[in-house]
């Protein structure tokens, strides 16, 4: 699949590169694109990419140099006792070529893991050799990463020029890896693939049979993704097996501490650190609701984050020995038995992230907007919203419903629809406060349906394309 996107991440890493000496940091969840984003950047840069093993020290050293002599012949015939020798011979070999980087170290925690010493050691050499490369690191480990470079007082605190986390990459890209689709199939695939770029590279060869792709790459025991969040559960650093409880009461529906709590049997007080690791992982999503403040968590809800692990733990986790033992159909029987739920839910936060941007492709939201993140709302016996977003002005309010229809929206329920969300809106107190703009979210719309001054409908088009 051909390198997509990443503007911004590019952006930032050249933005450290032009500073004399400039040092990056870069982190984020395992199957993001962290690894290629760097090494396309190595490519345009003339810069050196270098990957970090699990390994000991002086093995871990012996391979580094084996890919740094692919630039400086004979930098791999020595032996390097420690870190610091390896580093001074890669800042005078620059030096005396004349390249200024960058140099990459990708998967840094695991020379930390070997070597706690190994943040100092670089923290001494950027501060003492003037003449260095520039240099980027990353790593998967947020617990690590925090530790070497984003606390307060860890070694490398402060030094960087760029530090940024590597997110998944953005649903309208899809029409880039799966240009065969349309917009309501996008979605559909968004749901099974979300936007990590090795699941889009892995369904690309099935094109428009999701079914296929879905049983071939996810569901079938011997499928390349068939135990995917073991993996990366096991790819932690450290291991973050402990935690698979947590994520199976998640997915299975409880979404409350207290929900969560119930499920594992332990008291709701255990599970703080627990979820506040997965949130940090990106696997777990915390949702608070318009109006609550972020910091608190009585109302909190928690999700599973990525659509490919909600998916895994909603129908392969349960169902693992039947899946093992039945044909392709029966399989995707336990798919479709979830899929249009999986889909709606996916639908439903792509409009949240949407609303935001949405200014960039929709000339009547352009107008009213721009608006700021679009949350949930849910209270006690007061109705649920599916999306609330202030403008940035603070003069307008967006309410939307989100509905994921097999059909085009037409008139009588779009007529329904906003009886709805009028009659809901006129019973929240904040919702008087300001000048009320309705929409509704569906894939997409009939010819037929007209919006009226302040009712506007949103289709899936629209949601993919502002999301780029």
């Amino acid at each position: 699949m051909d390198f997509i996107d990443r503007s911004d991440e590019m952006r930032r890493l050249d933005a450290a590169l032009a500073r004399p000496g400039g040092f990056a940091v870069l982190w984020g969840r395992r199957r993001v694109g962290k690894s290629r984003l760097l090494v396309e950047w190595t490519r345009r840069r003339d810069g050196l990419y270098t990957v970090a093993d699990r390994s000991a020290p002086p093995v871990q050293r012996r391979y580094l140099a084996t890919a740094v002599a692919r630039r400086f012949a004979g930098f791999a015939d020595v032996e390097y006792p420690d870190w610091r020798s390896f580093l001074d011979r890669l800042a005078n070999e620059s030096r005396r070529d004349g390249w200024r980087g960058p140099f990459v170290i990708d998967e840094l925690p695991y020379l930390v893991l070997a070597d706690p010493g190994v943040p100092s050691v670089l923290q001494n050499w950027l501060d003492t050799d003037a003449f260095r490369p520039a240099l980027a690191v990353s790593g998967s480990s947020q617990h690590m990463m925090y530790g070497a470079a984003l606390a307060a007082d860890a070694p490398l605190y402060g030094r960087a020029a760029e530090a940024f986390v590597v997110r998944p990459l953005r649903a309208g890209y899809l029409a880039d890896a799966f240009p065969e689709l349309d917009a309501t199939a996008l979605v559909a695939a968004y749901a099974v693939w979300g936007g990590v770029p090795r699941y889009w590279e892995l369904a690309v060869g099935f094109g428009r049979r999701l079914d296929d792709a879905v049983d071939g790459l996810l569901l079938d025991p011997a499928a390349a993704l068939h135990e995917e969040p073991l993996r990366l559960l096991l790819e932690e650093t450290p291991q973050a097996m402990a935690l698979r409880p947590v994520l199976d009461a998640i997915g299975a529906g409880a979404h409350r501490v207290s929900e969560i709590a119930g499920r594992l049997g332990r008291p709701a007080s255990s599970l703080s650190r627990p979820l506040a690791t997965l949130v940090g992982m990106d696997f777990v999503r915390r949702e608070t609701p318009f109006g609550s403040s972020p910091r608190s968590d009585r109302r909190s809800l928690y999700r599973i984050a990525d659509p490919l692990l909600r998916l895994w733990f909603r129908v392969v986790a349960p169902h693992r020995a039947a899946l093992a033992e039945t044909p392709a159909e029966t399989r995707l029987g336990y798919w479709h038995r979830h899929r249009r739920s999986l889909e709606a839910q996916a639908w439903e936060e792509l409009c949240r992230m949407a609303v935001p941007v949405l200014h960039r492709v929709d000339a009547s939201i352009a107008a009213l907007g721009p608006w700021r993140a679009a949350r949930r709302y849910w209270r006690g016996n007061d109705p649920e919203l599916d999306i609330v977003a202030m403008s940035v002005d603070g003069e307008r309010m967006l309410i939307g419903e989100v509905k994921w229809l097999q059909a085009p929206l037409r008139a009588p329920e779009a007529a329904a629809a906003v009886t709805r969300l009028r009659v809901a809106a006129r019973g929240l107190p904040w919702a008087r406060e300001a000048d009320v703009i309705h929409a509704l979210f569906v894939p997409e719309a009939s010819a037929g349906v007209s919006a009226d001054a302040d009712i506007h409908v949103v289709d899936a088009r629209a949601v993919l394309s502002s999301l780029r």
